[in-house]
């Protein structure tokens, strides 16, 4: 299951990730992993900005780029923000404490540097650059990621 949108501005690539919380609110679905792909400067920490201010944190929103891991603790759920960019393979998420992390909602930026990863995590989004400001591809791997698209798009027809 796929869904491609044009994202205007970075207000826009915000608002999606204020979408996307709102669809794993409405799911109740707190233990799901989403991949965010893209260039450097695609989008990805803004999208986790906006996803993170919809479930209510006020406070900054750092890129985990030097820590890897960035947590934020919600009433019942916790929302983690992991950066791969700077891992060698994949055998460098166990020190990082990933299984630990099974129970959360992962925010994994550069998914790929961690060989084979990908395929697991319940949903892709990927950002690219287009001609009025920047593409936007939401791909489903699992059935969560199915029920997150769903609801996320819910109201599109597009």
């Amino acid at each position: 299951m796929t869904h491609s949108l044009l994202l205007v501005d970075a207000d826009a690539t915000g608002h999606l990730g204020a979408r996307l919380a709102d669809a794993v609110l409405t799911a109740e679905q707190f233990s799901l992993s989403v991949a965010l792909q893209g260039d450097l400067g695609a989008g990805k920490s803004t999208l986790t900005r906006g996803f993170l201010r919809a479930m209510g944190h006020e406070g900054p929103v750092p890129s985990p780029t030097y820590t890897l891991l960035e947590p934020y603790g919600f009433k019942g759920f916790t929302v983690n923000h992991l950066d791969l960019y700077r891992l060698a393979d994949a055998s460098e998420l166990e020190p990082l404490g990933w299984r630990d992390l099974d129970d959360s909602i992962r925010l994994v930026e550069w998914p790929e540097r961690a060989a084979g990863l990908l395929e697991s995590l319940d949903l892709r989004i990927t950002l690219s650059w287009a001609e009025q400001g920047r593409q936007a591809d939401v791909v489903a791997n699992t059935s969560t990621g199915q029920s997150i698209l769903r609801a996320l798009f819910k109201n599109d027809h597009t």
